[in-house]
């Protein structure tokens, strides 16, 4: 199997060279406004955003910095299949202008500009941004009142296009039932808080792109990928910055597409996809390890009965959703020509794996750790 990655330059309120309902998901992180370090993006396209922000015309410069978003929202809109979603990771400003305090409430500004263009609204995910700051606390310290609540979460709005995606092949509805994860996943990964994440630790080279990437921990992207769309599936970035979720639709086995103002991340976002399949093989490997120790952990403390087991790699698994699931490991990306990139994958897990690992099998409809099937990992 191979997967398409391609990197276009352009602002990404101009994405005409996509045809319409012609991509499956958008997972991105657009610039923040009234976060200080995206202030200059934003005014680059409107310069009435940097006369408020002089004058202290915080509202207005919200505003109109979100004005250059909502005309993303509609195109994303507009290239979007039917039934398919987008989700979108921001987080809330806080900001001191003329000595006023005050909260830039951007979530609750896109999801009613994401409502208005079409979208339907979803359940939301936090995810908290762990910090060790020894000092987070802001305002007054200990004296009340006027100590202020320390920001230390993000928010992923998830949105749909229209209604439930359909279908309505069979090779599609294989497609799906292939991209299924395990069950274990599934509790965490919809849970509406995530804590087990950890933000993404910046190596850039230059000034300005150390001070203008916002990239979110590969690990968010990867999750989104697996757990709104199928294998496969065109995944678009409007906001790509470094590159981390193209590479998390690589790992994932799916294509992508992604848009980049700044034609100086280029030579970061190649090296971060030809130098992140060792990252993606490990997180395919996390993954499978986990489940193994999950149905182990299972069987030891009797906790119930598998009754399942995976047509393609004779482990057990939890529901009858999952036991068409299929991996495809990240063998290699390379470039394609200019600004694209092709991912292969090797069609069997056990290409590469060094030592086998056993999972209980089952056996007249039960697991029985006397019994095992052995798993090369890689």
């Amino acid at each position: 199997m191979k997967t398409q990655h391609r990197i276009i330059f352009k602002d990404a309120r101009k994405m005409g060279d996509l045809a319409p309902e012609s991509v499956e998901l958008v997972v991105t992180s657009p610039p923040y406004p009234m976060i200080e370090m995206w202030d200059t993006v934003f005014a680059s396209q409107n310069p009435a955003i940097a006369d408020h922000l002089r004058a202290g015309s915080g509202l207005e410069a919200f505003s109109l910095m979100h004005e250059l978003l909502d005309e993303v929202w509609r195109e994303l809109y507009r290239i979007l299949k039917p039934g398919c979603i987008a989700c979108i990771n921001i987080g809330d400003a806080v900001r001191t202008l003329n000595d006023r305090f005050q909260l830039y409430s951007n979530h609750a500004r896109i999801l009613n500009a994401l409502q208005k263009t079409g979208f339907s609204a979803l359940p939301e995910i936090l995810w908290r941004k762990q910090t060790n700051a020894p000092n987070k606390f802001m305002g007054s310290g200990m004296l009340p009142p006027g100590a202020y609540v320390t920001l230390e979460h993000e928010h992923i709005l998830i949105v749909r296009k229209g209604n439930k995606r359909k279908f309505e092949s069979e090779p599609d509805r294989m497609r799906r039932r292939q991209s299924a994860f395990f069950w274990e996943e599934r509790n965490v990964w919809f849970s509406d808080v995530w804590m087990d994440l950890k933000g993404a630790v910046q190596k850039l080279n230059g000034h300005e792109a150390r001070r203008r990437s916002g990239a979110f921990p590969f690990e968010l992207p990867y999750r989104l990928i697996n757990m709104f769309s199928v294998c496969q599936d065109t995944v678009i970035d409007p906001f790509l910055g470094t590159g981390v979720a193209m590479l998390a639709a690589a790992a994932a086995g799916r294509n992508s597409i992604g848009f980049e103002i700044d034609s100086s991340f280029e030579s970061r976002i190649s090296d971060q996809l030809i130098r992140g399949v060792d990252l993606a093989q490990q997180r395919l490997r996390g993954r499978i390890r986990s489940h193994l120790d999950f149905v182990e952990n299972r069987i030891q403390n009797d906790q119930g009965e598998m009754k399942h087991l995976s047509r393609n790699y004779r482990f057990p698994v939890m529901t009858r959703q999952e036991v068409d699931l299929r991996f495809y490991p990240l063998t290699s990306i390379a470039p394609a020509g200019p600004c694209r990139f092709e991912a292969t994958y090797s069609e069997s897990l056990k290409e590469g794996y060094d030592e086998c690992e056993t999972a209980p099998a089952i056996q007249d409809g039960r697991s029985d750790p006397g019994r095992a099937v052995q798993l090369s990992l890689l």
